[in-house]
């Protein structure tokens, strides 16, 4: 069965993918280690400050002093991951993370739940629609986002094993699982989940089951649809958008503000090859509020209709 004949019944949070898959990679490397936030039970970190104390570090609620940590760490060959909130491990720990990570090329992880609008009914302080912009513009930085708990393990062991700094972001909520945990990954490289010859949708993180059950149903009426998983939007699958050129005609999906994120990544390639045209469905430059996870992403026209009217629009 392909995974776009896949019924998505069975879901689970990123975060705990990264809970499970860095428990996992510190028994088997004692040189990873965890620098938390005080907020290890809700990013998933709790059982591996249980069970590997030795290579856990609890800085408390001082997101700032933790990316300080995880750089000196990083001076002594361990592999540093920081575990906190999106909000907090992009817009708190910026200047850190900056200087002190990518200036001078350290191997420190930024490994973040709670990011775009999975937070729901924490509110817009909570809910990081700016976090892989912010972190997109630094020099040396890698950003992810895996679609469902299988990418985002595969991802995740990744990170571990290239050199330098890696932001990886991680959902709250539970999102379908599209693939089998055989499923590999290379970072850097868009996954196609489809092939087609109308037009591409391209989308990341906890969008990509919207954009397979629009291109189905797409499908179905006639329309030949490429569809891309663009997990990592720094650096850029520029091959696989290129390829997608072909056809003309692009989506891009996001939750994120559409403003430097994966639509302003894809505009990039695209205006430099000065052909085709590019519509951004993402967080409409504005602030969340508290409700429901699915009426944020209606509210900002992150939602499966709209993904099927904006490729009839282009068409």
């Amino acid at each position: 069965m392909s995974i776009m004949e896949k019924t998505l019944n069975v879901k689970k949070a990123t975060r705990a993918a990264f809970g499970d898959e860095i428990l996992k990679l510190g028994k088997e490397n004692k040189d990873i280690y965890v620098v938390d936030a005080d907020i290890a039970k809700s990013c998933k970190t709790i059982n591996f400050a249980k069970e590997l104390p030795d290579q856990h570090i609890n800085v408390g609620i001082a997101e700032q002093n933790a990316a300080g940590v995880a750089a000196g760490l990083a001076t002594t060959g361990k592999i540093p991951f920081v575990s906190t909130y999106a909000v907090f491990g992009s817009l708190r720990m910026a200047e850190q993370i900056r200087q002190e990570a990518c200036y001078p090329m350290l191997n420190v992880k930024i490994a973040c739940s709670h990011g775009g609008l999975t937070p729901a009914s924490d509110g817009g302080s909570h809910q990081a629609i700016e976090d892989m912009g912010i972190y997109r513009s630094m020099p040396n930085m890698t950003v992810i986002m895996g679609s469902d708990y299988y990418s985002t393990r595969k991802l995740v062991e990744q990170a571990a094993k290239i050199y330098g700094p890696v932001y990886l972001r991680f959902t709250r909520g539970d999102i379908p699982v599209i693939y089998d945990e055989n499923e590999e990954f290379t970072i850097g490289k868009a996954k196609k989940l489809n092939e087609g010859k109308d037009l591409a949708i391209i989308a990341n993180g906890d969008t990509v089951h919207l954009a397979m059950e629009a291109t189905k149903l797409l499908e179905k009426e006639g329309v030949s649809v490429k569809l891309l998983d663009m997990h990592t939007i720094k650096p850029i699958d520029r091959e696989a958008v290129l390829d997608c050129l072909e056809v003309g005609r692009l989506i891009t999906v996001e939750d994120h503000n559409i403003l430097n994120g994966l639509g302003s990544a894809v505009c990039e390639v695209v205006a430099e090859e000065g052909k085709g045209k590019v519509r951004r469905i993402g967080v409409q430059d504005q602030f969340g509020e508290s409700a429901p996870y699915e009426k944020l992403l209606e509210l900002n026209g992150i939602t499966v209709e709209n993904i099927i009217n904006t490729a009839k629009e282009l068409l």
